[in-house]
């Protein structure tokens, strides 16, 4: 019996340390940093197949210096591998001039590189590396729409500082509020958490928790689409992407108004009748003859506020009641959302 049960307890602890085992398998990370060497291996394949002779291995091995880029970290790996690449390659050349510029460029650039990367995997390391660079740089200026068009396309097997490419990709779409590619994108950057730079791993986990409760249509998503206009405009685009996410903002707070007067009617016609049903269980009815002293505003449809409405006919006072009505139930930090809405709506009445 005793030896039932020993055998028993081993069978047990056996699955459970399998099961363990199990679970530290499926918690390894989808992708790693490659080392100095390996970095290096991949610049001599490119090199090979760019048939570069001894004066421009020369240069690359001078650069890259196998000593330094392994105390390197991975961000300065990679200015490291393109500044190699520039050697030979125009593009880089112009990418490390741009990039080593302190001044804000609004327009930059239009670097070309190729739609669809050739099969030979030194084209593919040399195009993804030159790309994340270029994107991050992007990225730190606010110009989110360019840098996505940059990292979108990146392989994540191909670049030099892959945890670069996930956060600055979670980052562009937790700014241009794409919330289901932000959390998978800083989904995959954690699975290195340990490893990754250690404000990598805090901004990600903010913008996680900043965007997890978004909800489409709300006040939150409105503010948003709000400041972006404002970045937007802030960068001199005022073109056809402002015009539309202006539009969107009318027409998710046309969205919202309207809800909120059905809300309304609700309301009221709930509350007359609780009040008919309350007056026919008193105790002491009102005589027929008494004046009642309701304070009730009576079942009366709102004013519909709208692409329809006259907004822009009232005069300032009735304009500023009816703002100070619909902005009682609001938080005071929509405020302006709301205010610039009926500013919108009063320019358009008077075009």
């Amino acid at each position: 019996m005793n030896r039932l049960i020993a055998s028993s307890m081993l069978i047990f602890v056996m699955g459970t340390c399998v099961a363990q085992a199990d679970d530290e398998f499926d918690k390894v990370a989808s992708w790693s940093t490659p080392d100095a060497e390996s970095v290096k291996k991949r610049l001599d394949q490119w090199l090979d197949a760019q048939q570069a002779d001894e004066l421009v291995r020369a240069k690359v091995d001078a650069l890259w210096n196998i000593e330094n880029a392994d105390a390197d970290s991975a961000e300065l790996r990679l200015r490291r591998c393109c500044e190699c690449l520039a050697v030979l390659d125009k593009r880089a050349a112009d990418l490390i001039q741009l990039t080593s510029d302190a001044r804000k460029s609004f327009s930059p650039p239009k670097i070309e590189f190729p739609q669809e990367k050739q099969e030979k995997q030194e084209d593919a390391f040399v195009v993804d590396n030159l790309r994340l660079l270029y994107g991050r740089w992007l990225a730190q200026h606010d110009l989110y729409d360019e840098a996505m068009e940059q990292l979108a396309p990146v392989g994540i097997e191909n670049v030099v500082d892959p945890a670069a490419l996930l956060f600055y990709r979670s980052a562009g779409h937790h700014r241009l509020l794409k919330k289901d590619d932000c959390l998978k994108e800083i989904a995959k950057l954690m699975e290195n958490e340990s490893q990754i730079p250690r404000r990598f791993a805090t901004v990600a986990r903010l913008m996680e928790a900043d965007i997890k409760p978004l909800k489409v249509d709300s006040l939150d998503e409105i503010a948003r689409l709000m400041d972006d206009i404002k970045r937007r405009l802030k960068l001199a685009r005022a073109g056809t992407r402002v015009r539309k996410e202006e539009d969107d903002v009318i027409a998710k707070l046309d969205k919202m108004i309207e809800e909120a007067e059905k809300q309304q009617q609700q309301q009221q016609q709930q509350q007359s009748g609780g009040a008919g049903q309350g007056q026919n269980q008193s105790s002491s009815p009102a005589q027929d003859s008494s004046n009642l002293q309701g304070r009730g505003e009576g079942n009366v449809d709102p004013r519909r506020l709208g692409e329809r409405s006259d907004w822009g006919n009232l005069d300032p006072k009735e304009q500023q009641e009816t703002l100070h009505r619909l902005s009682q139930q609001l938080p005071a930090h929509y405020r302006e959302v709301v205010e610039e809405y009926f500013r919108k709506l009063a320019r358009e009445g008077s075009e």
